[in-house]
């Protein structure tokens, strides 16, 4: 992918230490009081315990309390303003994730921009979607699913949490590379939707890991296959999407960004602190059970994936039409 020149310079200088401007704060004695990390979700999802997880490690290591702050609404969009307007002082950070992505395309005005307003300071977590049916639908592959929506076409009604979801766009993605009719119908989240899948009024969905996997090892839903690149750990036996369809990936990924002027050694520090606890074996085995392995890597690594995944999205959601309600 190729990055324009002045987001690879922002990206990449958050590695260095840069002169400090005026309204910017370095690293010396930083943190010296506590540091909020807005999550713009409800507390008790897997985001938010991410979030948490990684502020208590921060907080020991640091010295300094990094507390939560639920801002949700706006499918994150409240949380994310409030992190894009505020001090680039390092002591106001943001839970970036894929819904931020996707926001980007599919609400048509913003008051600020992911890209150029936050600054990305490390991933954190990557957790794959499941895509789930009936164990009573007549396909137990992918590749039979496939078969089945082209053999009937529009018949196969697939739910999501709500327009513009992670597990909306990822079914829409599934339509786009299949060459499928599917009708999508969307819930208030998640829970009603696997109600209803459960019940036999919609056929398939994408669900989040947490939300179906006790019905998937109950034998009250089938999965077909799960949407990361490789297989996940919390359920080795499951092909990918991928093997069928080349290239389909789908996912919830997290990391923290901090506003868009923090000093590139504040975001330093923070990445190596925060790349520090994804390395801790006690840190990993409390993330694996959320079934959420890690990604870290650098400030640059992290600011490539958004972007890329703010490009993808913005096709899909080209291709459904979708627009925010």
């Amino acid at each position: 992918m190729n990055i324009p020149r002045r987001q690879f310079l922002r990206l990449a200088g958050a590695g260095a230490v840069a002169p400090i401007l005026p309204g910017r704060v370095s690293a010396l004695g930083y943190p010296a009081r506590p540091v909020r990390i807005v999550v713009g979700f409800a507390a008790g999802g897997t985001q938010d315990i991410v979030a948490r997880l990684m502020a208590q490690w921060l907080s020991e290591r640091l010295g300094q309390p990094f507390l939560i702050e639920n801002r949700a609404g706006g499918s994150g969009n409240i949380g994310a303003q409030a992190v894009a307007s505020a001090v680039p002082d390092g002591y106001t950070l943001l839970l970036v994730g894929v819904p931020n992505a996707i926001n980007a395309s599919l609400y048509e005005k913003l008051g600020f921009s992911i890209e150029r307003d936050i600054a990305p300071v490390a991933a954190l977590t990557r957790t794959p979607l499941v895509m789930v049916v009936d164990p009573g639908f007549p396909a137990g592959t992918v590749a039979e699913f496939i078969a089945y929506a082209k053999a009937n076409p529009g018949k196969i009604l697939f739910a999501s949490p709500g327009i513009g979801t992670p597990q909306h766009v990822a079914g829409e993605l599934f339509k786009m590379m299949a060459g499928i009719d599917m009708l999508h119908v969307p819930y208030r989240g998640e829970p009603p939707a696997i109600t209803d899948l459960l019940g036999g009024q919609v056929q398939v969905y994408f669900g989040a890991l947490p939300g179906t996997i006790a019905h998937i090892k109950a034998g009250r839903l089938r999965a077909l296959a799960t949407t990361t690149a490789a297989r996940s750990p919390a359920l080795p036996d499951i092909p990918v999407v991928g093997d069928v369809l080349p290239g389909y990936e789908a996912s919830g990924w997290n990391g923290i960004g901090a506003p868009g002027n923090t000093a590139a050694d504040i975001v330093a520090k923070l990445n190596t602190e925060i790349n520090a606890g994804l390395d801790d074996a006690g840190m990993q085995a409390r993330l694996a059970a959320l079934g959420a392995p890690v990604l870290a890597g650098s400030p640059f690594d992290f600011g490539r994936l958004i972007a890329d995944e703010i490009r993808k999205w913005a096709k899909v959601i080209k291709f459904s039409g979708a627009r925010a309600e």
